[in-house]
């Protein structure tokens, strides 16, 4: 993005807001990074919730919660903007059905991929091919993902979800830097113990980082037969709600395994919009309530 671009976009200077921290130069700052800063701050102000989806494990679900979260928040009538932060292993557009999709410029701002009146942007769109490895030392993330939410187009949300990578590290990081104002984090978890272990680093990531915790979620929280209609604990249950009790953190809610919900991804389907009757997507109902406050 161009000075002249940044400058546009920034309208700092006709904000009403006196005590906005874009106002004034920090001490350490230089010129372009002021710049940087008031832009990324002016676009940001034009999204009333930003939310951050984290775990502290590989494979428990996250991206899995993140795109289904966003796609309940946006079937409740809220406007959604979805942000994929794993730089190595962006899977967003494979399970909304965007491979091969391309973001589009407009005087200087990324213009992100639209799903319905959901906007979505990942690395993914950016490689030439799904399977090229993006082999980056932390700047090169950092800066991206800088670049996500300072240049992109997001225009005005109710929410915007941010799927982070697992772990602790540049990602994660990188976003509570930049977005010291966000309402929180979703931490996502299986019931086994060797993931609610991890999980607590998470919290207390979030903790160290003055990152508000939303609440946790249990992913592939037990499978309800659907010959029998009997549930089985295949991974254990209640690992999460016990954890988050003994943190003194907020649970939102359990999602049970559901086949579909694994085929939906694969195939690039929305699952809480095609299987709206099922018992996960009115846990995501009921988590999204939890968030939002609203019934």
């Amino acid at each position: 993005m161009t000075d002249e671009a940044a400058q546009d976009a920034n309208n700092c200077d006709s904000c009403s807001k006196e005590d906005c921290a874009a106002k004034s130069r920090l001490h350490h700052e230089s010129d372009q990074e002021f710049k940087d800063r008031q832009a990324l701050m002016e676009r940001m102000c034009h999204i009333k919730h930003k939310i951050l989806v984290l775990s502290g494990k590989g494979g428990v679900g996250k991206s899995t919660v993140s795109v289904n979260l966003a796609v309940s928040l946006a079937l409740s009538g809220k406007c959604v903007g979805l942000l994929d932060v794993d730089i190595h292993g962006p899977s967003v557009p494979k399970m909304l059905g965007l491979e091969g999709e391309l973001v589009t410029n407009n005087e200087g701002l990324i213009v992100p991929v639209e799903l319905g009146d959901m906007k979505v942007v990942s690395i993914g769109f950016f490689l030439r091919n799904a399977d090229d490895a993006v082999i980056w030392r932390g700047p090169m993330k950092i800066g991206v993902i800088k670049q996500f939410l300072k240049d992109v187009e997001w225009g005005e949300l109710d929410y915007l979800v941010v799927d982070s990578p697992p772990g602790t590290g540049d990602e994660p990081l990188s976003v509570c830097q930049y977005l010291p104002d966000a309402d929180g984090a979703v931490i996502v978890t299986t019931p086994q113990d060797v993931s609610v272990a991890d999980v607590r680093k998470s919290i207390n990531f979030c903790k160290q980082m003055h990152m508000p915790i939303i609440g946790v979620v249990e992913n592939m929280s037990g499978f309800i037969c659907p010959g029998c209609g009997e549930r089985h604990d295949i991974f254990k249950s209640g690992g999460g709600e016990r954890m988050a009790n003994d943190m003194g953190v907020p649970f939102l809610g359990s999602i049970p395994i559901d086949p579909d919900m694994g085929r939906a991804g694969d195939d690039g389907i929305a699952y809480t919009k095609a299987f709206a009757d099922s018992a996960g997507a009115q846990a995501f109902k009921d988590i999204v309530a939890a968030i939002t406050g609203e019934e």
